[in-house]
């Protein structure tokens, strides 16, 4: 029962027209944003001049928790609003009520949803970026290092995906956000050799 009603929730919110370019668009911002916090994390606290793997860990374990429920929320609350004014203009033009109609279901189906997928995406880039601390804890700087190389794979990756979806070469916007995230890993290292 419970299944078959997630199942269906589910099925409402991908047939919304809207869901899949808002998935998309809020993904990959929250994606560029996380990976970008956890370069800073790794930079201030790993390649400090008193490293530690548990306070780094910790860091990005709750910078990643913070940010999923930031992103969610916020995430919710927009499309909360944006959802309502379209159902209001609906409802205006049909001149009848639309919540429990497919229409109002879709809606708040494709909020959830969305909101949920913008919540799990720093998690995972957390949990990938974590993995190294976690199993090389013993190296926090090898594990540093590797961390850093996932966090660039991560960036590349959403920039194929992007590419791959917005009609553009995968590769070439792969390697865009690729260099993007190394720029910003050698300014801020320096930065924190600096101070």
């Amino acid at each position: 029962m419970v299944r078959s009603r997630i199942s269906e929730g589910i099925k409402a919110a991908l047939s919304t027209p809207g869901t899949w370019p808002t998935i998309r668009r809020y993904l990959v911002n929250t994606v560029f944003d996380s990976t970008f916090v956890m370069l800073g994390i790794i930079i201030g606290s790993a390649f400090s001049g008193d490293p530690n793997t548990r306070l780094t860990v910790v860091t990005i374990l709750t910078s990643s928790v913070a940010l999923g429920i930031s992103t969610g929320v916020s995430t919710y609350e927009a499309e909360n609003l944006e959802q309502s004014k379209r159902i209001d203009e609906i409802e205006k033009a049909m001149l009848r009520p639309l919540d429990d109609t497919h229409i109002g279901r879709s809606a708040r189906s494709s909020m959830l949803l969305i909101s949920l997928v913008i919540f799990m995406a720093p998690l995972l880039v957390g949990l990938v970026i974590l993995s190294p601390f976690v199993l090389l804890h013993a190296d926090i700087t090898t594990a540093a290092w590797i961390a850093i190389a996932l966090a660039i794979g991560v960036l590349f990756i959403t920039g194929v995906l992007m590419g791959r979806s917005g009609g553009r070469n995968p590769w070439v916007q792969g390697a865009r956000m690729a260099i993007i995230g190394a720029i910003a890993f050698v300014i801020c290292f320096y930065i924190e050799k600096l101070v």
